[in-house]
């Protein structure tokens, strides 16, 4: 009998184990999510283009409607990608609506402050599309809603800043106060929920894209008001947990690690960088150090987290994923500096070596990750102006994508050298994706698919 009772529970658990590493192998050969397979910017099983222009290796270019800078995802043979579209109806607007003012607080208590903005008075609709690899035919659409955003957005900003997430069954899409909503791959609905309003840092508008724990999906929701992180199961959209957190408006992706036999959520901060258990949303660590407007996201490398910011100040910190407790200035902080950091772009750490620009400018250095020493740097650019798609490295080069579409390949190493410059007709602001041989590059009107003719 017990012979018996273990044989089923090992057929049982067999296939899940299976069907899990399955899962974990296609997303390695995939660009599910946010920053690629590990959220860190790093592809392995990949060989993408070295040189392209708009008359060079681009397999198709299709026009995508309304404005986004979100990161399209790859899923095998389909590309999602998610985009705010102007209808053109508008309505009577009040260009006196109070906007909450950081310098006079972070509102948290519900008061108005006197900064006021200009409202949205068009109404948009809020679009999912899943396109053809292979051609960037349009498969589906769907309209997840329809409404007048509530408040403005940053001008390089745009109302659809989130890239969506996916696990191979379900895509998943927040649109921040327009709702997360969740589709089944030939784009039927299967959930949605509306958290409310966010009231971001100056109107500057959302763009946290939510991150993936196994069956938990992970929404940031730092703002001006009671800001938090949620945990909802992927089924059915219900809340796993809710911690609320002493933070303002963050712009920064959670990374989800597993170290150590536990898995862990990092979110960035102004006031603390945080480790969350996955579980039930226990803080399991928490370190001071940064600077205001966190953007850059997370990334982790053995046993070290790295956070950056670069907005009025420049901090970078390497942190331990085994620690506990507040470590704040303590001896446990692998390294920390305050004379180099990034803004917008999120950096890349490839073979022990941690790239990254200062603030959003054209200026790059290389630390050793483990030690926060300068390999290289800082040094100009040349040929880039500002950035805010995150770097991305593959087959020892370093991709870096600027404003107005130009990525500067280089080559991995102990030197600045650059090996390629490329350049399209139209700026870009959302990081690359690259799957297999191909580049998927998201400019300001179009979705290019960079791949050798």
């Amino acid at each position: 009998m017990k012979a018996t009772l273990i044989a089923i529970l090992g057929s049982i658990i067999m296939p899940c184990g299976l069907w899990a590493q399955g899962l974990e192998d296609e997303q390695n050969r995939n660009w599910h999510q946010w920053r690629g397979p590990e959220g860190n910017g790093v592809v392995v099983q990949a060989d993408p283009p070295l040189n392209w222009s708009e008359s060079e290796n681009i397999r198709w270019k299709v026009e995508i409607p309304g404005k986004g800078c979100s990161t399209p995802i790859v899923w095998n043979d389909r590309v999602f990608i998610l985009t705010a579209v102007p209808t053109g109806k508008e309505v009577a607007g009040d260009d006196t609506t109070p906007r909450p003012d950081p310098a006079r607080g972070n509102d948290r208590g519900g008061r108005r402050s006197g900064r006021r903005r200009s409202s949205p008075t068009v109404h948009h609709q809020f679009v999912v599309l899943c396109l053809d690899r292979l051609t960037g035919r349009t498969i589906w659409k769907q309209i997840a809603v329809e409404s007048i955003p509530h408040e403005g957005h940053h001008r390089t900003a745009t109302f659809a800043s989130c890239s969506p997430i996916t696990d191979g069954r379900h895509v998943y899409a927040t649109f921040g106060s327009r709702g997360i909503y969740c589709y089944d791959m030939d784009g039927k609905l299967q959930w949605q929920r509306d958290l409310g309003d966010m009231r971001t840092r100056h109107a500057f508008g959302e763009g946290a894209s939510p991150a993936l724990a196994g069956e938990t999906l992970i929404v940031p929701w730092d703002h001006e008001g009671q800001s938090a992180v949620f945990a909802l199961d992927t089924k059915m959209g219900a809340t796993r947990w809710k911690v609320d957190r002493d933070e303002a408006t963050t712009w920064s992706t959670p990374l989800v690690v597993d170290r150590g036999g536990r898995r862990q959520v990092v979110m960035h901060g102004s006031n603390r960088v945080r480790s969350y258990d996955v579980t039930d949303g226990r803080l399991i660590w928490e370190c001071g150090g940064q600077v205001l407007n966190p953007v850059a996201s997370p990334i982790a490398q053995g046993d070290l987290v790295y956070c950056t910011t670069g907005r009025r100040g420049l901090a970078v910190s390497a942190m331990p994923l085994s620690a506990k407790g507040d470590i704040t200035g303590t001896k446990q902080i692998a390294w920390h500096r305050t004379d180099f950091g990034a803004y917008v772009p999120s950096p890349v750490i490839y073979k022990g070596q941690l790239y990254l620009t200062k603030e959003c400018r054209a200026i790059l250095a290389c630390f050793n990750a483990k030690t926060g020493e300068t390999i290289f740097g800082p040094e100009r650019l040349l040929g880039l102006r500002d950035i805010y798609a995150s770097l991305v490295a593959v087959v020892d080069r370093i991709y870096i994508t600027d404003r107005v579409g130009t990525t500067l390949v280089l080559q991995h190493g102990t030197e600045l050298k650059v090996l390629a410059t490329n350049k399209l007709e139209e700026g870009a602001d959302a990081s690359l994706a690259i799957v297999g041989k191909e580049i998927l590059l998201r400019g300001h009107q179009h979705l290019y698919c960079i791949a050798e003719n």
